[in-house]
């Protein structure tokens, strides 16, 4: 086993993000090394602070030294070999800087260095998306443009965000494409890529790893079968997968984030309708003698039109996440029926795998005349899918389904004292651990889904946990700026905003660059805060938004102790920040060689 030593410095050509893309370049280090059985240890620069300094007995027994960004005259290495790269070429081949530096080789010229990229330079289109639509799909954009330069290639990404398609790509766009990139956690139509190159992906890769995604989309891309299918053919998500397999998050989970994607504006628009009608005629403007008042008609529309369309688009979208066009129509009818037979968000989740796997199934084994092929995906595949969706949710699965579902809602209604909090706990240790990721997403739509039940507790303990870890990092900034760089104390300002607005995804530059000690501080907060939601009773009526829905009337209850939940979390989350993350150490102290 050889010994190495890096010195990572993460100011180079002035380039943006290069904090973050300096860290990534020491986890690629890491994680290669380890692989090929080496130790190694890393001591990172930013501006004028230093983290991880390395030790003389460290560097007297390294084997090899690599200097990262720098110019390799450090002093303390003076009888050593030591190898120099830049940090575009660790996150390029980070395998290769390695053997470099375990040869004691020096580096390539820097004309070699740049001739890869712009002789292999190509015209890349990407779409990004993800199921809230907000910072994930924009973060991602960012990492395939960013990375896209940087290897020497042209990159153009439409993003399909909570507003819509941004910079929506153009057919000539496309066809001069040699690569499609779909960075998304949400089902992408793929018809307008016929015929192209295409890459299957999670959000994820493209924020953490952009080029490392980029070169393994050029490597494994899959092409798009050029005329299989029209667009209103129900083609199968595993069909779609194949354009892009190895990376991402593809099949149910992909389904069911599509279908959450969808029903979001449904929720948003009737709670917040009806937190107004009872801001205006009391918590009774449901009741028949208010008709005619705008309360009465405030509540009509959010609470039987809104609230009434929830389940039906969340079971209609996972259908088309599965099954494309023709599994629509089963799936909002399986919605429906959930809604009707008392099986709830539960029902409708059930309901959208029926229809859309059921539907697929149908388009796979259902053969006719070409003649007679186009009334497959207008006709036959949406009657048939209906029909079975719809009996095997009447007379298999539906009761059982609805049954579950009263439990499960007595019981939360019913919780008070140790279980309340026992579950606000669980829901805000999820909501912090990945940061949008999977098990961030799981415990937000669990919560989200249960507005359809009239249950609010959940969804309040998952925003206050949600809101809890970027305003917790901006206030350690504040309180403690010698645990965080100059860039990071900066960046603090920005992960303010966005944790006032529910963006839970400001914290995540602050994670990747120590995830040992950021990620635990940030799940101890937002478990408390959602452990006092809970406890204090708190409810919301709405999904997001963060602080700015809190002054609607009757959007929230509890709103004095929901307030004190958030402040508490906040507060741990920056002592924990303050115990956990060591002082920046100056790199020019001798003491601390």
């Amino acid at each position: 086993m050889s010994k190495l030593v890096a010195v990572i410095t993460a100011e180079e050509a002035g380039t943006e993000r290069l904090g973050t893309r300096a860290v990534l370049a020491a986890e690629a280090l890491r994680k290669h090394a380890h692989d090929g059985g080496h130790a190694i240890a890393i001591e990172f620069h930013d501006g004028e602070t230093a983290r991880d300094v390395l030790t003389a007995a460290a560097i007297a027994d390294a084997d090899a030294v690599l200097a990262i960004g720098g110019s390799g005259g450090d002093p303390r290495f003076a009888g050593k070999a030591v190898t120099t790269a830049g940090v575009d070429d660790v996150l390029r081949d980070p395998a290769a800087v390695l053997t470099r530096a375990l040869a004691g080789q020096a580096a390539p010229a820097p004309a070699a260095a740049t001739a890869a990229p712009q002789a292999g330079g190509r015209r890349i289109v990407a779409i990004t998306s993800c199921p809230t639509g907000i910072a994930h799909t924009f973060m991602a954009a960012e990492g395939i443009l960013q990375a896209a330069k940087a290897l020497g290639h042209e990159a153009r990404v439409e993003t399909q965000g909570s507003v819509g398609a941004r910079d929506g790509l153009t057919a000539e766009e496309i066809r001069a494409a040699d690569l499609v990139i779909i960075a998304a956690d949400t089902q992408v139509d793929l018809s307008r890529f016929d015929g192209k190159r295409v890459y299957l992906s999670g959000t994820k890769p493209a924020i953490n790893d952009g080029q490392g995604l980029i070169n393994r989309a050029f490597a494994e891309a899959k092409l798009q079968g050029k005329g299989a299918a029209a667009p209103d053919d129900a083609a199968p998500a595993a069909a779609k997968a194949a354009a892009g397999q190895g990376s991402g998050r593809t099949g149910p989970y992909r389904h069911l984030m599509t279908g959450v994607s969808f029903m979001l504006p449904f929720v948003t628009t009737g709670g917040l309708l009806i937190a107004i009608a009872f801001a205006l005629g009391g918590i009774y403007a449901y009741e028949d003698a208010n008709q005619g008042t705008l309360a009465y008609a405030l509540f009509q529309i959010g609470a039987k039109g809104a609230f009434a369309l929830m389940v039906p688009a969340l079971a209609g979208y996972i259908a088309y996440s599965v099954a494309d066009r023709p599994g629509i129509a089963p799936g909002m009818i399986g919605g429906m029926i959930a809604t009707q037979i008392g099986a709830g968000f539960l029902g409708g989740i059930v309901a959208g795998f029926i229809a859309g796997y059921g539907t697929a199934w149908l388009n796979r084994n259902i053969r006719l005349h070409k003649n007679l092929e186009g009334l497959k995906p207008v006709l036959i595949l949406p009657i048939l899918g209906s029909l079975l969706t719809g009996l095997l949710m009447l007379f298999v699965v539906g009761e059982p389904v609805a049954q579950l579902l009263a439990t499960l809602s007595d019981w939360l209604r019913n919780m008070q004292g140790g279980s309340a909090i026992l579950l606000g706990l669980i829901i805000g240790l999820m909501m912090a651990f990945d940061m949008g990721g999977p098990v961030n997403k799981a415990a937000y739509a669990f919560s989200t889904g249960l507005i359809a039940s009239e249950i609010y507790g959940p969804m309040a303990a998952a925003m206050a946990a949600g809101m809890t870890p970027p305003l917790g990092i901006a206030l350690a900034t504040k309180l403690f700026p010698g645990r965080f760089t100059g860039d990071e104390r900066e960046a603090g300002n920005a992960a303010a905003v966005l944790g006032l607005a529910f963006i839970s995804e400001g914290a995540i530059p602050f994670a990747a660059r120590d995830p040992f000690r950021v990620i635990p501080s940030l799940m101890v907060g937002s478990g408390l805060a959602g452990a006092i939601s809970m406890a204090v009773g708190a409810q919301l009526k709405v999904p997001h938004g963060g602080i700015f829905v809190l002054p609607i009337p009757n959007a929230v209850v509890s709103l004095g102790g929901y307030l004190v939940a958030l402040i508490a979390g906040t507060v741990v989350t920056a002592i924990m920040l303050r115990i956990l993350k060591k002082p920046l150490a100056k790199p020019a102290a001798p003491a601390a060689v």
